[in-house]
């Protein structure tokens, strides 16, 4: 990564797990504790859309964990 510049490496998450390890959390149940649609716990799952700083807060605290144990860049290659 160049200093200064914006990684374009996109960011991946461990939330289909953590879900799963909640009593099998539904998306709707996840996107209603964070105020958001399940259309965008799909997206956040599937990687196509990288949360605010704000959301990736939300998200790890109804998991109980920090934000680098939900969201990680995926390794080059």
């Amino acid at each position: 990564m160049t200093p200064g510049r914006p990684s374009t490496q996109p960011i991946d998450n461990q939330i289909r797990r953590l879900r799963f390890d909640h009593g099998e959390m539904t998306q709707e149940a996840l996107a209603n504790a964070v105020g958001i649609t399940r259309q965008t716990v799909i997206a956040l799952e599937a990687a196509r859309y990288a949360p605010s700083l704000e959301l990736a807060m939300k998200i790890a605290e109804v998991f109980g964990k920090k934000v680098d144990e939900v969201f990680f860049r995926r390794a080059a290659g």
